[in-house]
Order: C-alpha cells, then structure tokens, then sequence
C-alpha cells in the first residue's frame, strides 16, 4: 500500500471514529433528557411521591455522565491504537457495564409506573 493509500485509510479510520464518537455523545444526551423527564417532568403529572423518580433521574444523570466519560475513553483509545497501527477493540467490559447500567435503570422505570 503507498504512502498516499495509507494516509486516505487512516483519515476515513479516524472520521468513523469521529462519527461513532458523536453516537456516544447522542446516546448520553437521551440518558440526560430521560432524567430531566423522569426526575422533573414525571413527578408532576403523576401526583405521587417524587422521591422514587428523583431516583431513577438520578440513575439516567449517572449513565449519562458514563457514556460521556466512555465515549471519552473509547476515542482516546482508537486515536494511539491507531497510531500504532492495531485495532482497538470496545472490550466487553465496557459493553456490559452500559448495557446492564440501561437494563436497570429501564426495568425501575417499568416497576415504578406499574407500581404508581
């Protein structure tokens, strides 16, 4: 592969990376807007006690800043793997800790307005 070759697939490696980076971003800012709902806005229209859904907000804020942070992580992560010419995978780790993080914070929200 030449010089030029290389250059054109590093840029488009780190413009996907860029892109997916943007994806975090987007992901964290629903978990902020769902926390802002659940924690603010649902109280209100429900007439009970706010405690449990200040909660659960609270719970969204956290997973938000998480996937801020991670989203962080990852892209410093794929910038030197690529610097050093490797792949850098998501890691499982990372995959499960969102995923159960989202899946407990969903399965609250489903109790809770049964619950209420």
């Amino acid at each position: 592969m030449s010089d030029a070759e290389n250059r054109d697939v590093t840029r488009r490696t780190l413009l996907a990376a860029e892109r997916t980076w943007l994806a975090w971003w987007r992901s964290g800012l629903a978990a902020a807007a769902v926390a802002i709902a659940v924690g603010g806005a649902l109280p209100g229209l429900t007439g009970h006690s706010s405690t449990p859904y200040v909660v659960l907000g609270c719970g969204y804020a956290v997973l938000s800043v998480a996937t801020f942070g991670l989203a962080f992580y990852r892209q410093m992560l794929v910038r030197k793997a690529l610097a050093r010419g490797e792949y850098a995978d998501v890691g499982d780790e990372m995959v499960m800790a969102l995923t159960a993080g989202g899946g407990v914070l969903a399965l609250a929200t489903l109790v809770i307005l049964i619950v209420d």
